[in-house]
Protein backbone atom coordinates (compact mmCIF):
# COMPACT_ATOMS: atom_id res chain seq x y z
CA UNK A 1 0.00 0.00 0.00
CA UNK A 2 1.55 2.74 -1.02
CA UNK A 3 1.71 5.76 1.34
CA UNK A 4 0.03 8.80 -0.47
CA UNK A 5 -2.91 10.48 0.82
CA UNK A 6 -6.38 9.28 -0.46
CA UNK A 7 -8.98 12.10 -1.41
CA UNK A 8 -12.31 11.60 0.83
CA UNK A 9 -15.26 13.84 -0.96
CA UNK A 10 -18.04 15.14 1.61
CA UNK A 11 -21.17 17.13 1.79
CA UNK A 12 -22.02 19.39 4.07
CA UNK A 13 -24.94 21.83 4.07
CA UNK A 14 -24.41 25.24 3.03
CA UNK A 15 -24.67 26.71 7.05
CA UNK A 16 -21.86 23.99 7.88
CA UNK A 17 -19.90 25.23 5.00
CA UNK A 18 -19.62 28.74 5.69
CA UNK A 19 -18.95 27.94 9.61
CA UNK A 20 -16.15 25.92 8.47
CA UNK A 21 -14.69 29.18 6.22
CA UNK A 22 -15.24 31.60 8.85
CA UNK A 23 -12.92 29.46 11.09
CA UNK A 24 -10.73 28.21 8.47
CA UNK A 25 -10.21 32.16 7.48
CA UNK A 26 -9.70 32.71 11.57
CA UNK A 27 -6.64 30.49 11.82
CA UNK A 28 -5.37 31.05 8.19
CA UNK A 29 -6.15 28.06 6.60
CA UNK A 30 -7.58 26.75 3.62
CA UNK A 31 -11.30 25.10 4.35
CA UNK A 32 -9.89 21.78 3.07
CA UNK A 33 -7.07 21.40 5.70
CA UNK A 34 -9.19 22.83 8.76
CA UNK A 35 -11.48 20.20 7.46
CA UNK A 36 -8.64 17.48 7.63
CA UNK A 37 -7.54 18.80 11.14
CA UNK A 38 -10.99 18.68 12.70
CA UNK A 39 -11.57 15.21 11.39
CA UNK A 40 -8.30 14.34 12.53
CA UNK A 41 -9.03 15.73 15.95
CA UNK A 42 -12.06 13.89 16.21
CA UNK A 43 -10.66 10.27 15.47
CA UNK A 44 -7.89 11.00 17.92
CA UNK A 45 -10.34 12.04 20.81
CA UNK A 46 -11.96 8.94 19.54
CA UNK A 47 -9.06 6.82 20.10
CA UNK A 48 -8.75 8.37 23.93
CA UNK A 49 -12.15 7.50 24.78
CA UNK A 50 -11.66 4.04 23.68
CA UNK A 51 -8.29 3.17 25.60
CA UNK A 52 -9.70 5.55 28.43
CA UNK A 53 -12.57 2.74 28.38
CA UNK A 54 -10.49 -0.14 28.60
CA UNK A 55 -8.12 1.21 31.33
CA UNK A 56 -11.49 1.84 33.73
CA UNK A 57 -12.10 -1.98 32.70
CA UNK A 58 -9.06 -2.82 33.94
CA UNK A 59 -8.58 -0.67 36.73
CA UNK A 60 -10.17 -2.41 39.34
CA UNK A 61 -10.17 -4.12 42.86
CA UNK A 62 -8.36 -7.36 43.48
CA UNK A 63 -6.68 -6.99 40.10
CA UNK A 64 -3.00 -8.51 39.87
CA UNK A 65 -0.64 -5.47 38.71
CA UNK A 66 2.34 -5.89 36.83
CA UNK A 67 5.33 -3.64 37.01
CA UNK A 68 6.48 -1.90 34.07
CA UNK A 69 9.67 -3.74 34.10
CA UNK A 70 7.94 -7.46 34.37
CA UNK A 71 5.87 -6.06 31.54
CA UNK A 72 8.44 -6.47 29.30
CA UNK A 73 10.93 -8.85 29.75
Amino acid sequence: MSRRDSDINLSFEQTTVDWLATLAKQENKSVENFAKELILDALELREDLALSAIAEMRDREGVVRVSHEDAWK
